[in-house]
């Protein structure tokens, strides 16, 4: 991470599944912009390692709040605890989700229901618990993270796609709701991302070089493609940006 955005110096900035791909990069170049921190994810061992790559690059450390985001009740009262503690968050940049891939056949009600809570519902209900804070500010950023796969249509994870589709909808209507007091609300859609879990589960030479053939640019995108993004729409630079849905996928779409 090259460039300073100096107005994030600390900032308090909230990432929602930051202890691991994505998440784990944003929360790292947030920290190289010297914010102030806080990250959630269920996962704890990996919320710990990033913590300690942080460390060691001397960089100020974020604040980990271990919270499984299905869990609603559970969420708004880590949220409540860390604006008690730290004061109102300034930046939210809600990117938890997971697209394993699955069959319409297979898919029930209880999997639906699951699906659509761990991609869609936290974001509505993290936002709605910052947003009071951002008014009173009169300012804030909300970066909410959707995939191309819902404008690709993939087939192979319907759930998914459809709520990916629905973070742009929930961006837009919470940009025209709060843009009266200069909240912003954006979406950054990623590509096909390099991330362990992408590599270990489905990265394959062979589909690889499937996505290379697609896209307009030849080379494998990296969740810091993404991070770099993210950091744009959080800082003032970006002030006249809201509404809007940001592609990241090297010309995929």
């Amino acid at each position: 991470m090259n460039v300073k955005y100096f107005d994030l110096k600390d900032k308090k900035v909230l990432v929602t599944g930051g202890g691991s791909g994505i998440g784990a990069t944003i929360v790292e170049y947030f920290c190289e912009q010297e914010a102030e921190v806080f990250f959630i994810d269920y996962n704890v061992k990996e919320s710990k390692k990033l913590i300690q790559k942080i460390n060691k690059k001397k960089l100020r450390l974020p604040k980990f709040y271990e919270c499984n985001l299905i869990n609603i009740n559970r969420l708004q009262s880590v949220i409540k605890k860390i604006i008690s503690k730290h004061g109102i968050i300034e930046v939210l940049i809600n990117n938890a989700a997971n697209d394993d891939r699955h069959s319409t056949f297979k898919v029930d009600k209880k999997y639906w229901e699951n699906r659509i809570n761990v991609n869609l519902r936290h974001y509505f209900f993290a936002i709605k618990s910052v947003i009071k804070g951002m008014i009173k500010n009169k300012s804030g950023s909300i970066v909410n993270l959707s995939s191309v796969s819902w404008i690709l249509g993939e087939g192979d994870k319907v759930v998914y796609e459809t709520a990916k589709s629905a973070v742009i909808g929930l961006s837009r209507s919470f940009a025209q709701e709060f843009g009266k007091y200069n909240i912003r609300s954006n979406v950054v859609t990623p590509g096909s991302i390099a991330t362990e879990r992408q590599i270990k589960n489905w990265l394959t030479p062979q589909y690889k070089k499937f996505i290379l053939n697609q896209q307009a640019l030849k080379r494998q995108l990296k969740p810091n493609d993404v991070a770099n993004l993210v950091l744009y729409l959080s800082s003032d630079v970006s002030s006249g940006c809201t509404k809007q849905n940001f592609i990241v996928d090297a010309g995929i779409t």
